[in-house]
C-alpha cells in the first residue's frame, strides 16, 4: 500500500491549488492528487465558453503544464475514483481495490451534474456539461451535425451554452422552470436583461416550463413538455446543477446535509481530513453567516490556500469574498459578494446601453454587485462589499460619482 503525507481526493482547480498551495507554504512531505477525470488539472469555466466554441484547445485550459506536477514533485493518480475512507486507518480505498495511506487527506471532488430525472434522460444526445468529456461528446454531436438544440436550465451553465451554440449556428430553445432566468443567483433586473439579450440573439427563451419526458428510442428526439408541446431536438443540453460529490465522506462519518460540512480552516468532523471547494459546506459572513456551499473557482482556489497554510502550521480562517464571472456573447458579468437576503436593488447605468450595473443592499449595507461590460464597477463595489459600507441608493444610483468614493 503506498502511503503519503498529503492525499489530494479530485484534481479540478480546489485540488491542484491545495498542492501548488502547500509547496508555496514551503510543505516539504509527500503530496498524492487522486482525480477521477484521466486528464491532468486544468480549467473548468471555459468548457462551457472557449473550448466548446472550439477557441481553446485543451492545452490552452491546463491549470499548470504536465511538467510542472512532477518538478514540484505532486504525484497524479488520474481516472480513478475513491470508494471508501477509513478514517481511522487514514486510508482511502480505490474503486480498483487499491488502498492508500494518508496523514492528511483534502477532500476537493466538487461535485457530479444533477442529471434529469424524467423519461428519457438516458437517451444518446442528452448532455451535462461538467468535464472535458462531457463537452468532447457535445462536440462530437456537433461534428455529427446536429443543429437544433434544448437546453434545460437557466443559470450560468445554460445560457453559456446557448450563446456558444447560437454562434455555432445552432438552432436554441431554453427551458427554465423558474419565472426567469438566474433566479436563484441574481436579481430581477439582471433576469430580465440576459432574457432579453438571448432572445435577442434568436434563442427561444421558455420561463415556467415544466418537462414531461425525452422523446425518442436509442437518440433523442424531442422533449415533451407539461402542456403536451414536444419541441423536436437532435440534441439536449442540461444545466440544471451539481450533486456534491461527498458520498464516501458521509458514509465514513463526516457532518454534512448539502454537501459535508467544515470549520473555518475548512476542517470536517473527521481526524486529519479537510474539505475545500464545490462539496464544502460553511459559514460564510457574506451570507450573513447562513452556511453555504459555493461552486466557483474563487472558493475552490481560496479554500486550497486556507487549508494548506494549516497544514503548515499557519491557521488562518476562511473569510474570502466570493466573486463570479460569466461571459455570454459580447457580455462579461462579474460578481461580487453575494445578493441573497437583500432587501434592497440598485440600477446603476441603462442596460439598453449594454453596460450597467446592479448594487445589493441588506439593512443599508452594500452586500453584492453585479457589473455586466463594467469592470471598474466590479472592482471598486467589491471593495464596498469588503467593507461592508453603508452607501445611500441614491447616491449609488449616479454614475457620475465612481463608487471609490462612496461609502
Amino acid at each position: 500500500m503506498n502511503q503519503y503525507d498529503v492525499v489530494i481526493v479530485g484534481s479540478g482547480h480546489g485540488g491542484a491549488q491545495a498542492g501548488i498551495a502547500l509547496r508555496q507554504n514551503g510543505f516539504e512531505g509527500s503530496i498524492q492528487i487522486i482525480g477521477r477525470d484521466p486528464k491532468p488539472p486544468y480549467e473548468r469555466p471555459p468548457l462551457s465558453k472557449e473550448y466548446l466554441a472550439g477557441e481553446k484547445p485543451f492545452e490552452r485550459i491546463m491549470i499548470r503544464p504536465l511538467q510542472f506536477w512532477a518538478d514540484k514533485d505532486i504525484g497524479l493518480t488520474l481516472g480513478e475514483t475513491v470508494s471508501r475512507i477509513d478514517p481511522q486507518a487514514r486510508e482511502v480505498q480505490l474503486a480498483s481495490g487499491e488502498r492508500v495511506g494518508y496523514g492528511r487527506l483534502i477532500w476537493s471532488a466538487g461535485g457530479d451534474a444533477r442529471r434529469l430525472s424524467c423519461p428519457g434522460s438516458h437517451l444518446d444526445g442528452v448532455h451535462a456539461v461538467r468535464d472535458q468529456r462531457d463537452v468532447e461528446r457535445l462536440m462530437e454531436d456537433l461534428e455529427g451535425g446536429a443543429k437544433k438544440f434544448v437546453v434545460i436550465g437557466g443559470g450560468y451553465i445554460g445560457l453559456e451554452a446557448a450563446a456558444v451554440l447560437r454562434k455555432l449556428g445552432c438552432e436554441v430553445t431554453l427551458l427554465e422552470t423558474m419565472d426567469r432566468v438566474l433566479s436563484r443567483v441574481a436579481g430581477e433586473d439582471l433576469s430580465t436583461f440576459f432574457a432579453e439579450e438571448h432572445r435577442r440573439h434568436g434563442v427561444d427563451v421558455r420561463l415556467g416550463c415544466s418537462i414531461e419526458r425525452l422523446e425518442g428510442e436509442e437518440r433523442v428526439t424531442g422533449v415533451t413538455l407539461a402542456d403536451g408541446e414536444t419541441i423536436a431536438c437532435d440534441a439536449v443540453v442540461a444545466g440544471i446543477g451539481i450533486v456534491p460529490s461527498v458520498g464516501p465522506l458521509i458514509a465514513a462519518g463526516a457532518a454534512g446535509a448539502n454537501g459535508v460540512d467544515v470549520s473555518d480552516i475548512c476542517h470536517t468532523s473527521l481526524e486529519k481530513v479537510y474539505a475545500i471547494g464545490d462539496c464544502a459546506a460553511h459559514a460564510n459572513r457574506y451570507a450573513n453567516g447562513a452556511v453555504v456551499r459555493l461552486e466557483s473557482v474563487q472558493n475552490a482556489h481560496d479554500m486550497a490556500t486556507t487549508v494548506a497554510k494549516a497544514i503548515c502550521g499557519d491557521p488562518q480562517p476562511y473569510d474570502a469574498m466570493p466573486w463570479f464571472w460569466s461571459n455570454q456573447y459580447d457580455l462579461k458579468l462579474q460578481t461580487a459578494g453575494l445578493s441573497m437576503d437583500h432587501d434592497t436593488t440598485v440600477l446603476r447605468g441603462d442596460p439598453a446601453e449594454r453596460s450597467f450595473s446592479v448594487i445589493y443592499l441588506r439593512d443599508g449595507v452594500v452586500i453584492a454587485v453585479d457589473a455586466v461590460n463594467r469592470t471598474k464597477d466590479y472592482v471598486q463595489g467589491g471593495r464596498l462589499v469588503k467593507r461592508q459600507a453603508e452607501v445611500d441608493p441614491e447616491t449609488l444610483m449616479d454614475t457620475e460619482i465612481p463608487l471609490k468614493e462612496m461609502g
